[in-house]
């Protein structure tokens, strides 16, 4: 039986840097905090908590607290986030992905200009918010083709469309006709801002479960692009497993299974990778 990992399985560019900083300024010494998980990987969290990090997740905490450096999540904050901490008298490290910075710039320039901005994405999970932070006036989450819908004679004036960075791409696109189908084509620009390792990601996924038998996608449950990755792998293999660590994979294989795919999230470590790589290889 063949085991075949894709390619582009673990930490994206974005996470890397994030967590290797984390880890740099560990070594430094010093008072470390980071703003709500550095990424969406509770093993790697734990390990920071283990070496005297401190998550926080509002302003106010840091009223109660020693002075000492914040880190910004990768997945980005609110402009008011940094104004917040500066004022408090803290320093700050920003390793937002700059994927998403992208983002930050982009509706900061467009929504000044009197443009509304139109985010497709998941409400309420930290990237979009800190997108929805960087917008001079109102903008609206879409999340799907319902959302779209209720927008119909909400929008009104010049429009301009962003994406998470992890949002599935059909859907994206599925999302953009259906905005474009209620507003003016004329009035609506379209900034397609999902990463390219996000969308290689996907493509790889689709394919890899479209040819095995049973298909692994690892990944933490609050992981948007692992949740992407699960329902994609899904659709082309029915037997596809999400699971966190090693000790979550309970594997049944068909007599007559030739190939397992395993894939994995931006978020996932190497060696949580590698041991349920390992794992298949020798007791399947």
């Amino acid at each position: 039986m063949e085991v075949v990992l894709a390619k582009s399985a673990g930490f994206c560019f974005g996470v890397k840097r994030a967590v290797d900083t984390v880890y740099e300024e560990i070594e430094k010494g010093g008072v470390i905090y980071t703003f709500g998980p550095i990424i969406h990987n509770k093993e790697v969290v734990n390990d920071f908590v283990e070496k005297g990090v401190k998550e926080i997740n509002s302003l106010e905490e840091l009223d109660s607290l020693p002075k000492g450096l914040v880190i910004i999540r990768s997945h980005g904050v609110a402009k008011s986030i940094y104004e917040g901490i500066e004022k408090r008298g803290f320093s700050i490290i920003d390793t937002t992905c700059p994927f998403v910075k992208r983002i930050h710039n982009t509706v900061n320039t467009e929504s000044e200009a009197g443009k509304t901005i139109v985010i497709i994405g998941n409400e309420g999970h930290p990237e979009v918010e800190g997108i929805k932070g960087w917008c001079a006036n109102e903008s609206y989450v879409v999340g799907s083709e319902e959302d779209a819908l209720k927008l119909k004679g909400v929008l009104k004036g010049d429009i301009c469309v962003v994406s998470q960075t992890t949002f599935n791409i059909n859907k994206f696109k599925d999302l953009v006709e259906v905005l474009k189908n209620i507003c003016y084509d004329d009035n609506v620009s379209v900034v397609n801002t999902i990463c390219n390792a996000t969308s290689e990601r996907q493509n790889e996924a689709a394919q890899l479960a479209a040819k095995a038998d049973v298909m692994i996608v690892i990944g933490d449950s609050q992981s948007s692009n692992s949740r992407k990755l699960y329902e994609i792998s899904k659709m082309h293999c029915e037997r596809t497993y999400f699971i966190q660590t090693l000790k979550e994979l309970h594997l049944e294989l068909p007599a007559n299974a030739n190939l397992v795919g395993i894939t994995a999230g931006a978020s996932t470590p190497k060696n949580i990778i590698e041991e349920v790589q390992n794992y298949v290889r020798t007791y399947f």
